[in-house]
């Protein structure tokens, strides 16, 4: 019995079978090549760092069907995995202790703003009541005699003295002023005067 010769459809088909396999098998080999390779830089800069770190690192070429060099490979895969770790552990810590003091801050700034209020109130309270008493004693002095108002203003300072007649009703502190020696009510008129000179006109 005589056999067929193969036509041109098997003969096609057989081709690419072929072609097929011999792709496949260079992308096998590529990629081996370059777990070899990158295997072998990450050793060699392992090398470096620990050996000679002024050193400029060479590729290393690695037969990873020896199982020691495997090995070498896989803990120098191991070494940096742990040092991205123990990085990362401390990138946390940081992370932790500026939150911590970003609230302490905080904390310590809402002392002072509560601080601060507490203070313009003490001072508002302390002026308002300055104010009131200024007041009280203005009008004890306005409502004694002219003769027994002018002879305690006489041993005042003249600028002491000037404020509280400022402050009264302009009768009253003429009668004061008129029991007083020339030279007293002269100081305290210039006191007066001197403070009303900045005052604007129009």
């Amino acid at each position: 019995m005589k056999t067929k010769p193969p036509t041109r459809k098997t003969r096609r088909g057989a081709s690419r079978k072929g072609s097929l396999a011999i792709i496949g098998t260079l992308l096998l080999l590529s990629g081996g090549i370059r777990l070899v390779t990158e295997a072998g830089q990450v050793i060699a800069s392992e090398e470096s760092t620990q050996d000679t770190p002024n050193s400029s690192s060479q590729p290393v070429s690695l037969d990873l069907a020896r199982p020691e060099h495997l090995t070498v490979a896989l803990n120098a895969i191991k070494q940096r995995e742990a040092r991205l770790i123990e990085r990362e552990t401390e990138i946390d810590k940081r992370e932790t202790a500026l939150a911590a003091a970003e609230e302490a801050i905080d904390s310590e700034l809402e002392k002072l703003e509560l601080a601060e209020k507490s203070l313009r109130e003490t001072i508002s309270l302390a002026a308002t009541a300055a104010e009131d008493d200024l007041s009280q004693l203005t009008a004890v002095y306005a409502n004694m005699k002219p003769k027994q108002a002018a002879a305690l203003f006489e041993k005042m300072d003249s600028t002491f003295a000037a404020g509280f007649l400022g402050r009264m009703a302009s009768d009253s502190a003429a009668r004061i002023m008129a029991g007083m020696t020339p030279e007293k009510a002269y100081e305290i008129s210039v006191e007066l005067a001197g403070r009303n000179a900045d005052v604007p006109l129009e």
